[in-house]
């Protein structure tokens, strides 16, 4: 291009971006007015994209961290030939359109990640050039290269605030990922006003300090020195941090480097002064000249021509090493599973002892060599995730191996699984003790709102871990994780269970899968060797059928378990059939899958015309209602835990098989037509209340009668 048919593409994708937002009264047009101008020469003479073929597997990626600044990444895409009309820029952030506010994976061709949350995007690109390292050392050959493109970032003053993007920057130093090159948006300028009422680090210096490769623009239209900045990146063997000095808004004469070019629209006069400062008839809405429009498509016969070649490529590999490309292609276009991927899982006999974390750690291995694909680590907790795949090579600075070292990086260990999911190729794991699914939830829930296949392996999954204390222990998790959309939360409650919900974990497309897995050893129980591997997938079943259920008639009473608390319910139905009390055995580890079972089957787990339920979690009581019923009873724990040996603290707070029969009885022969009393006076109080209809709010909490009989629920902590 000639540079004013240059200036001219600019400014088409600034105007672009102007009107979209003023169309919609909502927006950001700043950013995409700054920084057109690297984007511009990113897309242009660096990024080896195909418009045509956006799922290309040897395409670089391009991730938009800034992802308030859409617009900027919508006009690349409907310039540049993707299947985006000019319709869609019309329809920006309205009903059904495929230009949300933010950009969305796997709504709009080419948008590479979900972002917007800050210091997402960047960390997810992070993770998408672990996973491009890795495939390549993977099945690259001597003279077959068929897997090698790079990731490029537009991140924000607010990425590089966010602590994620710390945490994500650290790690990807210390792996010296090379291929890795982020353009910071370098504007002085935050939704609050400059950034130096914040911010007055050198930011450069940081992420030096990382082991990235620094290099700074003065002038964010200058774009030879932007191109030449960007060459000298990809030529760095560490990844590159380019700070750009852009001016937010650039051209509009009234908002220019002022934060009210930030999040709202410039309004219809600043509009048509910053198109007369262009050049362009301000009348003018959604312009694209035809000559930038020519000169843009250009890069759909160049994708393709990229295209036939790596095609070509992969044709010559698939011919010196079959084996490799057939595996190569299924994990990276068919995404299926290899036959009889699931044959090493081991099964457990009755009676065998071991933590659920145990049986996760044998069947990681098994899966090992069936799932190449199966990719991750832990946040410096592999000795008690067990997560590690044992005689495997590490993934480290000088070398491409199986076992990622995530530090003490619960966030951007969430992060990075997220992007090398959105790369493709690999079934991501990433584990921590579940009280500290905390730190990476802003990572979980862009995987479940994006549908990502991520599997966390999140172990000391309850009170239960023990002497740590309530530092550690989760309580109110369970609920909090079951609340949020398309995140499947699995509880297993032996070895059996444990193995039956990595099935589905490897199994599931659409979203991530949790696992949550205790500390301490748990008995492997009867029935889950027949039941379990059915009976996880669907979410919940029947583990023990009461007696009478033999004879036709119905079971007293239901109890309903997940995790350890399992053997509790088990445990009880012998205590009850010697009150003559018939007892069924519902297993729930899956809310979620449970609740997409057809209501035929969810009817025989849990039939409607038994009403008498006892629920038993050790974690919060928020939620269990649906499951306990109107004439049902909770037992949980609604304050925060203790120090102590996990014996110790299960028989304290009350869950023993000797309490959830008392529970069960109260709940037959009396019918809940009272307030029912805590069993264990002068202890800590437990979670024990009235079941209720979903959607009738929290179960009522039980108060101190005047004969002085402790009739609290989990409310007080008390245990100090």
């Amino acid at each position: 291009m000639t540079p004013n048919l240059e200036r001219l593409a600019i400014d088409t994708i600034r105007t672009l971006s102007i009107d979209a937002v003023q169309k919609a009264n909502s927006g950001h047009p700043g950013a995409p007015m700054g920084a057109a101008p690297m984007a511009f020469v990113l897309w242009t003479r660096f990024l080896r994209h195909a418009p045509t073929r956006p799922d290309w597997p040897d395409r670089d990626r391009f991730v938009l961290s800034a992802g308030h600044a859409s617009m900027l990444l919508y006009s690349l895409l409907h310039l540049t030939g993707y299947d985006l009309p000019l319709e869609e820029l019309q329809q920006f952030r309205q009903w059904g359109s495929r230009t949300p506010g933010h950009p969305e994976w796997g709504l709009t061709p080419g948008v590479e990640a979900t972002t917007g949350p800050l210091g997402q995007g960047i960390s997810n690109a992070i993770g998408m050039a672990i996973a491009e390292r890795r495939l390549a050392f993977e099945y690259n050959r001597p003279g077959h290269t068929v897997v090698n493109h790079r990731t490029y970032v537009i991140a924000s003053d607010g990425d590089l605030q966010e602590g994620v993007a710390s945490e994500a920057a650290s790690l990807a130093g210390h792996l010296r990922l090379a291929k890795l090159t982020v353009l910071w948006d370098d504007n002085h300028v935050q939704l609050d006003g400059p950034t130096s009422m914040a911010w007055s680090e050198d930011v450069l210096g940081r992420f030096e300090a990382y082991g990235w490769g620094v290099a700074r623009v003065e002038d964010g239209n200058d774009l030879a020195a932007i191109e030449a900045a960007i060459e000298a990146a990809n030529s760095d063997d560490r990844p590159s941090l380019v700070a750009v000095r852009t001016h937010i808004g650039f051209g509009s004469p009234n908002k220019q480097d002022t934060q009210k070019a930030h999040g709202a629209p410039l309004g219809e006069d600043e509009v048509r002064l910053t198109k007369e400062a262009y050049g362009w008839d301000p009348d003018a809405h959604f312009l694209v000249p035809d000559e930038v429009r020519d000169a843009m498509r250009e890069a759909i016969p160049a994708g393709e021509a990229l295209v036939r070649d790596w095609e070509d490529r992969f044709y010559r590999y698939r011919d010196a090493f079959p084996r490799e490309a057939g595996e190569l292609r299924r994990r990276i276009l068919d995404l299926g599973l290899t036959d009889g991927w699931d044959a090493g899982l081991k099964r457990y006999d009755v009676g065998e002892e071991l933590a659920t974390r145990q049986a996760s750690q044998a069947a990681i291995q098994a899966l090992s060599g069936p799932v190449p694909e199966l990719f991750g680590g832990s946040a410096d907790l592999s000795e008690s995730n067990l997560t590690l795949v044992k005689d495997a090579p590490d993934f480290g600075p000088d070398e491409a191996g199986r076992n990622l070292w995530f530090g003490v990086r619960e966030h951007a260990m969430g992060a990075a699984a997220n992007g090398i999911a959105y790369h493709g190729g690999f079934i991501p794991y990433a584990g921590t003790f579940l009280n500290f699914s905390d730190y990476m939830r802003g990572a979980v829930r862009l995987a479940a709102l994006a549908g990502l296949h991520v599997i966390y392996v999140w172990t000391h999954d309850s009170v239960g871990l023990g002497e740590d204390g309530p530092t550690h222990q989760p309580v109110e998790h369970y609920a909090a994780l079951r609340a949020m959309p398309n995140l499947w939360f699995v509880r297993p409650g032996d070895a059996n269970e444990t193995v039956a919900a990595w099935r589905v974990a490897v199994e599931r497309r659409g979203g991530p899968v949790a696992l949550a897995l205790s500390r301490q050893k748990l008995p492997t129980l009867a029935g889950t060797a027949e039941r379990a591997a059915e009976g996880v997938r669907r979410g919940g079943y029947v583990l023990r059928e009461a007696p009478v259920e033999r004879e036709g008639r119905s079971p007293d009473v239901i109890l309903i378990a997940t995790g350890a608390e399992l053997q509790l319910a088990v445990a009880a139905t012998d205590l009850l059939a010697s009150d003559g009390i018939s007892a069924r055995v519902v297993s729930l580890p899956c809310w979620e899958a449970f609740a997409a079972q057809p209501a035929a089957y969810r009817d025989e787990v849990l039939p409607p015309a038994v009403r008498r339920r006892v629920t038993g979690e050790a974690g919060a009581t928020r939620g269990w209602e649906r499951y306990a019923g109107d004439e049902g009873a909770i037992l949980g724990i609604d304050h925060f835990g203790a120090s102590a040996p996990a014996g110790t603290i299960f028989r304290e707070l009350g869950f023993t098989a000797a309490r959830v029969a008392a529970v069960a009885r109260r709940v037959v022969r009396d019918g809940l037509r009272g307030r029912l009393p805590t069993l264990n006076p002068g202890h800590q109080p437990v979670g024990l209340g009235l079941g209720q209809a979903a959607g009738d709010g929290d179960h009522p909490t039980l108060g101190r009668d005047e004969a002085g009989v402790d009739r609290t629920t989990s409310s007080d902590p008390g245990h100090s």
